[in-house]
């Protein structure tokens, strides 16, 4: 702990240096701060509609993969997490319910 909390008290003042030593470039720096900053085109990253689905008993997954599990009206459905760092998104329908799963 001591050595995570000396280099964060280091990176504040470091931080508090730079930003306090002329108000002009504080000012500047926190407008630039406050943009938003675009990496990726629109819908550069595709969801996914209507996934397939596999029984658990023969998925292609390590016992301990990160999943996000949905039950609703006794359906259930498991979505990788892996699969949707690529995704971010599955629409689907779980239990004749319209379900958004997010990462």
């Amino acid at each position: 702990m001591k050595f995570q909390f000396k280099h964060l008290a280091l990176g504040w003042i470091l931080l508090w240096a730079c930003l306090g030593a002329d108000p002009a470039f504080t000012q500047d720096r926190r407008q630039i701060l406050d943009e938003i900053h675009t990496v990726l085109p629109f819908d550069a990253i595709p969801a996914i509609f209507n996934p397939d689905f596999v029984p658990a008993e023969v998925a292609d997954v390590s016992d301990n993969a990160p999943m996000i599990g949905v039950s609703i009206n006794g359906e259930h459905h498991a979505y990788s997490m892996y699969l949707l760092n690529g995704h971010e998104i599955v629409n689907d329908t779980v239990g004749n319910e319209p379900v958004a799963t997010t990462w």
